[in-house]
């Protein structure tokens, strides 16, 4: 299988990037397990999570609690804390038992599985000790953001660095002058 719109690949060798879908040659038998990241289509994490359940593939899939209202009845939710993503421990065939539940967007090769492994740890680690996780976009020095909540809602800039671990600071450029507001990581959202 190849990723949506990615013309067919002629078989032979591959050497496009690592983490693009591929189709392995005849024959290939991947033994060895690792760590994939499936790319879910939209709202099938849990479903994708039961269907690696039912096969007894090795998964993760982080799930924090959250409030919702309806009207005037409130409701507990357990919702996935990296929306259409699921970890998957296993071979690159087990991804692709998986993939054929047409519920998977892409799977994706991880070529560090040392630092994955690592990130996964700290997650389930906080999760295990009922950290109160907020899902925020992965923010690094000088990306565009806009600021998509609260009273500044509108506002856009850049991130200029970071201060503490919950906090950002965002630099407004105006008049050839810098202006830097400091404001919550989970408000702001990346501009292409």
């Amino acid at each position: 299988m190849t990723s949506g719109g990615d013309p067919e690949m002629s078989p032979g060798p591959y050497t496009g990037p690592i983490d693009a879908i591929v189709t392995p040659p005849a024959g290939y038998l991947e033994i060895e397990s690792k760590w994939y990241v499936l790319h879910t289509k939209s709202r099938q994490e849990k479903l994708v999570a039961a269907a690696l359940d039912t096969a007894g593939i090795t998964h993760f899939l982080p799930l924090v609690k959250r409030v919702s209202y309806y009207g005037r009845h409130k409701a507990l939710l357990r919702v996935p804390l990296f929306p259409s993503y699921v970890f998957l421990w296993g071979t690159l065939d087990d991804a692709y038992v998986i993939d054929r539940t047409k519920r998977i967007a892409k799977i994706i090769r991880v070529s560090d599985q040392k630092r994955l492994e690592w990130e996964i740890r700290n997650i389930r680690m906080a999760l295990e000790r009922d950290a109160q996780l907020e899902p925020c976009p992965y923010l690094k020095e000088g990306v565009r953001v806009e600021v998509r909540a609260g009273p500044f809602k509108g506002l856009q800039g850049w991130v200029h660095r970071k201060k503490t671990e919950n906090r950002l600071v965002l630099q407004v450029e105006a008049f050839a002058r810098g202006a830097s507001l400091e404001i919550e990581a989970s408000l702001l959202e990346v501009i292409e």
